[in-house]
């Protein structure tokens, strides 16, 4: 005879989930959905990345709604190149961001973008030989003229002729600059990013500023004015740093959307440990922040590195993330972001539209 197990399951003794408080999910039924936003929420009750990015929304949404949030976009990849632009200025026009971390990249080419000029889809008829000899830049699938680059080279010129006698500047200051030639500059119609970020007064970081066309313009600038006996307006990294912690330090809460990784995604999250080594080393001026809400989406795995090396629950072992067991909030989306983020911003779009409509039939 067989000797009983005492851990062996029982007929009749297993659960039923919901005794446990599982969720239960629910088949995408795409005959109920009308809006983005209501197809995004039902993927929020499917599996694998569908959860992810309904999820995403909810965060997002939470993360936008709470007043006392200081929200932080970070941004990576080519976005800008792939028409991600206009994404990024509702975010600004809207007030989903507080302040933007970028790569260079990303404002050089959304500067093409606001001007009116254009990107175009690459030929796979055209090898890349070809597209060099032509001035032909390209990015995966998408072509950048080189002639755009020199375009946006002279309105960087004519913004560090006017800044001349100006102190020390940060990306951040130069980029409010050329965000307010922009203005002045371009069509109404145009938008942009620095011309959003202008406006709506978000400050722009690009930490690793000489990592760009930008940095590449400053070069050609330092260059021009050596050369001329002139002394050039200096660019001060540091200046970045300080701003974005101080107003890190001033927010009650802390929220973060990010699309990819690299540098702007660390960047973003090391001032909670800057900000902790301060007050152990120096002794004032420090604090201990922590990101409430968080958003990433990213295709990457993090073996791969283009998480730079960190995950959110990694994150929380540096103190950097608030944990999801004292009310941190936060979801990783592993998928392409020109798929997953338009989804995700429009649904909090929609929800953030209807919520005014209501609050304007209840004041009638």
């Amino acid at each position: 005879m067989a000797k009983h197990d005492p851990h062996m399951r029982k007929a009749g003794e297993f659960h039923d989930g919901l005794s446990d408080g599982l969720v239960p999910l629910e088949p995408l039924d795409l005959s109920r959905y009308k809006t983005v936003s209501d197809l995004v929420d039902g993927m929020s009750r499917c599996s694998f990345g569908a959860r992810t990015v309904g999820e995403a929304a909810k965060v997002l949404q939470a993360m936008v709604e709470d007043r006392d949030c200081f929200k932080v976009l970070t941004l990576s990849g080519a976005m800008t190149p792939a028409k991600m632009g206009l994404v990024i200025c509702d975010m600004i026009d809207r007030g989903m961001v507080n302040c933007i971390i970028s790569t260079g990249a990303i404002v050089a080419h959304g500067m093409v973008e606001t001007t009116g000029r254009s990107h175009f889809k690459h030929s796979e008829f055209m090898n890349d030989t070809q597209l060099y000899k032509l001035g032909y830049n390209r990015i995966y699938d998408t072509i950048e003229l080189e002639s755009n680059l020199d375009d946006m080279e002279r309105i960087f010129h004519r913004v560090m002729e006017k800044s001349r006698g100006k102190a020390p500047l940060g990306s951040y200051e130069l980029n409010w600059l050329i965000g307010k030639a922009l203005v002045e500059e371009t069509e109404k119609h145009h938008r942009g990013i620095l011309k959003s970020a202008y406006l709506k007064k978000v400050p722009v970081y690009v930490p690793a500023f000489t990592d760009s066309e930008l940095g590449l313009d400053y070069g050609i600038y330092l260059r021009r004015m050596k050369l001329k006996g002139r002394k050039p307006v200096a660019y001060d990294a540091f200046a970045d740093l300080e701003d974005y912690t101080a107003r890190v330090l001033r927010a009650k809460k802390l929220g973060l959307f990010t699309i990819g990784g690299g540098v702007p995604r660390n960047w973003a999250q090391q001032v909670g440990p800057y900000l902790d080594i301060i007050q152990k080393r120096v002794g004032r001026g420090g604090g201990f922040k922590r990101f409430d809400y968080a958003v990433r989406i990213c295709p990457e795995p993090v073996h791969w590195g283009g998480l730079s090396g960190c995950t959110y629950s990694e994150g929380v072992s540096w103190g950097k993330i608030r944990p999801r067991s004292e009310g941190g909030m936060y979801v990783e989306v592993f998928a392409d972001a020109t798929i997953a983020w338009p989804l995700v911003v429009k649904a909090v779009m929609e929800r953030l539209d209807a919520k005014k409509r209501g609050v304007a039939k209840r004041g009638k």
